[in-house]
């Protein structure tokens, strides 16, 4: 038995090892406490060089130990890596400035808690940028061209700073010309260049140098009309910089507007390059360019022609050009670390064309207050006990096996985030729970189907091995429609919703690992060991015997009123359905004497029907004292200032600024969400009819579809509005719903196979009957994470889990009264029908000669 599940054992044990160090350390370690600790060689040495980077720090002669030991290196030539020879630098690198910011980047990288806190629960520092977005030109509309240009650079700096969608920031537009950028857990004093990474325009030029003379060989002043001199920097071989100068070509040849795209490689030494890829149009430019350099050329002399590459008016490359290169690619070499390279080709990928110049710095408190975050925690802990509970309950031995691999489930899930950088907000948070809520539903369908094997008189090893196998297609097939899902999220997606499907793509793998390896590993182990010879299993339901098809039109039907109803009322009130993330409003700066929680502030807009608001408390870089910004709907502001004065006069509230801020979700993010549900709707359609036949797909389709709006509609029948939470939530939504139906759909599928001489009605109702109980289990442990989020968080926590409380219980009706009712009427109700595009019908007529001949 041990070494038939050598294999599980290991795997789990690996799996789980790496996920627990991934979240190490969990939470950050100041940083010159961090590199005393990890430097491994002349420790007094480099103790005393902290000790001085600390006293630079209080004197104010740096704003941080990071920044310190950076000068005291670069000022006294000091190769830090030195003290730390288990960190392992490029070897070709000689230059000790580029070794040392490799390596303090890397230790203060290290110092950090893996899984950072969002905006929400810890703040961050924030930026705002104006854009140069040009003067009127005549024949344009200059106000549509200025918003496009502004539009364009957000989404571009989204695309820098947040590619995978998991990181959080808040990037919208502010007046005009301006875009305020909110980033989570970053702060100016250890990474200064963080604003030169997102302001950078990453404009790329190809530019002829001039030939048969340089600046060095030519008389002071004397510059070739339409050229200029450049300077490029570079490394030699020994690690020293050298500099030569060029006469360099004003205007370019060709821009970084014939790139299609750009990626990091490396030479025969191991140095990092840019591998560009050229766009057709770009190649055909690039190969007449190379063609008329290479005959500009004399190879005779040893004089060859030269191409510049200048990236934002540094001069980065002088490769010579020999012949005509007619091919796809090119390559910038230059003097690159590993982490520059990576900056630059992501640049490349989203250049900027419009000019960013910084106007204010500051840094951001929690824009949620502390009992909000303890609530959502409290809250989140309560769901996760609720749904552990139930599990014990009612399964009891089986139970606590799957309370077991739901941590390991959360560590492998927190884990993975993590490794890619995400950030935890209260609604990943929030997200997570529920994640953990529909992963037991996997665990309850093997449980369910182990009761019915026990029930027929099997052995508990025998039941726990055929009740697996029973449910593994079952599983399977309702998580892989979820990573198709998470795929054409991630695919279509920008943002957020690219976020939430990597997210829950995560959460889908880690739980079919987590179920179908360890558990049913450790059930294995309990059982043939003997250790475990009994397991009691308890009922929400007897069974039932119901004719839902019966009753299956005036259920379709009444639920699809409800869906036009609450689509009525969507179009009906229009925009007003949208929060601020979707629709924009108004900030007012605020200074005041007394500071008032965040929360306080909260209720006060609340009393006073303001709508959704967002509080930050922010400081300003360098002084200038805390301020007070709150966000409201358009128009609204001046109620929520005048109701603060009344309610708090000693606070002494005054209005120091207001402006309009846009949406922090862009049209183009709800497009490509709508697009995503769209495609995912065909996906659909193509898996279930491939896994099952086409009935079935069509069942699902409509079922998914009927889940999503239903809950749209209730959603906004009830006074909710759109946050950038409630979409994910809402995509969520049709996760759970196939999952629920394919559950419905695999017992519909083996009741045509078991019972051959049965009616398509009968099939149908006996299947529904069979599942109904085992429905309401899985349903039932969702339900209790979202309620308890509900009844004890608060905001956004509750806008969350009422979503899913109404996606739950729409989810379960529909798998029976939609989705399987869909299936009975595309076939007539006629079994027949289905045989003939399902492989049954062999069975069946076997099963109906062998009993004539008896």
């Amino acid at each position: 038995m041990f070494k038939r599940n050598l294999w599980k054992i290991t795997l789990s044990l690996l799996i789980l090892g790496w996920a627990v160090f991934a979240l190490m350390p969990l939470k950050d370690i100041p940083f010159s406490d961090y590199v005393r600790s990890r430097a491994s060689a002349k420790k007094d040495e480099f103790s005393a060089l902290v000790g001085k980077a600390t006293e630079m720090k209080k004197s104010g002669a740096a704003p941080s130990e990071f920044i310190a030991l950076k000068r005291i290196g670069r000022d006294q030539k000091i190769d830090l890596s030195q003290f730390f020879p288990d960190v392992r630098l490029e070897e070709s690198l000689k230059n000790i400035g580029k070794r040392n910011d490799i390596l303090l980047k890397y230790l203060l990288d290290s110092s950090k808690a893996r899984l950072q806190m969002g905006l929400d629960l810890r703040g961050g520092m924030g930026f705002t940028l104006e854009a140069d977005l040009g003067t009127k030109t005549a024949g344009y509309d200059e106000e549509s061209a200025r918003r496009e240009k502004l539009s364009k650079a957000i989404d571009i700096i989204s695309a820098r700073i947040n590619s995978l969608g998991v990181t959080e920031p808040l990037i919208r537009a502010v007046g005009n010309n301006r875009i305020e950028v909110q980033l989570p857990n970053i702060n100016t004093k250890d990474n200064p260049d963080v604003l030169d990474e997102v302001k950078k325009p990453a404009r790329l030029d190809f530019r002829v140098v001039y030939p048969g003379a340089t600046p060095e060989t030519s008389r002071p002043g004397e510059i070739p009309p339409g050229y200029e001199i450049k300077t490029y920097d570079h490394e030699r071989p020994d690690g020293t910089d050298t500099a030569e100068e060029y006469f360099i070509k004003r205007i370019p040849e060709m821009t970084g507007d014939a790139i299609a795209y750009s990626t990091v490689q490396h030479d025969t030494y191991g140095k990092p390059l840019i591998a560009m890829r050229f766009t057709a149009a770009g190649r055909k430019q690039f190969a007449q360019i190379t063609r008329e350099i290479a005959a500009s050329g004399d190879r005779a002399s040893g004089r060859l022609g030269q191409l510049a590459i200048v990236l934002d008016g540094t001069l980065c490359s002088v490769p010579t050009v020999k012949e005509e290169i007619d091919s796809d690619n090119a390559e910038i070499t230059g003097y690159f670390t590993e982490r520059e390279a990576f900056t630059l080709a992501n640049d490349l990928n989203n250049p900027l064309d419009v000019p960013l110049k910084v106007m204010t710095q500051y840094e951001v408190g929690p824009s949620l207050a502390e009992d909000a975050i303890s609530s959502g925690v409290r809250a989140s802990l309560i769901g996760l006990a609720l749904v552990a509970g139930f599990m014990v309950t009612f399964y009891t031995t089986g139970g606590l096996v799957a309370v077991a691999t739901l941590a390991v489930n959360l560590v492998i899930i927190l884990g993975v985030m993590a490794n890619i950088g995400a950030t935890m907000t209260l609604p990943g948070l929030a997200g997570i729970v529920l994640t953990i809520g529909m992963a037991v539903d996997a665990n309850i369908l093997i449980f369910e189907r182990m009761r019915e094997e026990i029930a027929v008189g099997k052995t508990l090893s025998s039941a726990n091995q055929t009740g697996y196998m029973k449910a593994l297609m079952t599983i399977i097939d309702a998580h892989i429609v979820q990573l198709i899902i998470c795929a054409i999220m991630i695919w279509l997606g920008t943002g957020p919703i690219r976020g939430f499907g990597v997210t829950l793509a995560i959460g889908v793998l880690s739980t079919m690992f987590s179920v179908l390896i360890t558990a049913h590993l450790i059930m294995e182990l309990l059982i043939d060991s003997g250790t475990v010879k009994k397991i009691t299993m308890r009922h929400i339901l007897k069974a039932i015997h119901v004719d839902f098809v019966k009753y299956g039109l005036p259920a379709f039907a009444g639920s699809w009123m409800i869906v036009l109803l609450g689509l009525g009322m969507v179009f009906y009130q229009g925009n007003k359905i949208f929060g601020i993330d979707f629709s924009g409003g108004d900030v007012v700066t605020v200074r005041y004497h007394e500071r008032i929680d965040v929360s306080k502030i909260r209720a006060v807009a609340e009393a006073s029907k303001v709508g959704e608001i967002n509080v930050a408390y922010e400081s300003a870089l360098g002084g200038g004292g805390e301020q007070l910004k709150v966000e409201t709907p358009e128009g609204k502001s001046e109620v929520l200032l005048d109701a603060l004065q009344a309610k708090y006069p000693s606070a002494g509230f005054v209005k120091a600024g207001e402006e309009h801020v846009g949406a922090s979700i862009g049209r183009e993010i709800m497009q490509n969400a709508a697009l995503a549900i769209g495609v995912s709707m065909l996906t659909i359609l193509v898996y279930i009819a491939f896994r099952f036949e086409f009935g079935f797909g069509v069942g699902a389709m409509v079922s998914t579809l009927h889940d999503i709006l239903m809950t749209i509609g209730i959603f906004v029948l009830t006074g909710h509005k759109f946050s950038a939470p409630m979409v994910a939530a809402i995509l969520c939504i049709a996760g759970y719903s196939i999952n629920e139906t394919v559950v419905v759909f695999d017992r519909i599928r083996e009741e045509l196979k078991l019972n051959p001489s049965g009616s398509l009605r009968d099939i149908v109702n006996s299947a529904i009957n069979k599942v109904f109980a085992r429905t309401i289990m899985t349903s039932s442990t969702t339900f209790l994470a979202a309620l308890s989020l509900y009844l004890f968080g608060s905001g956004v926590l509750q806008d969350i889990s009422f979503t899913f409380l109404v996606g739950i219980v729409t989810s379960t009706f529909s798998a029976i009264f939609n989705a399987a009712q869909v299936f009975y009427w595309w076939h007539k109700g006629d079994r027949k029908h289905v045989e003939a595009h399902q492989d049954i019908a062999p069975k069946y007529e076997w099963a109906g000669s062998s009993r004539a001949s008896e």
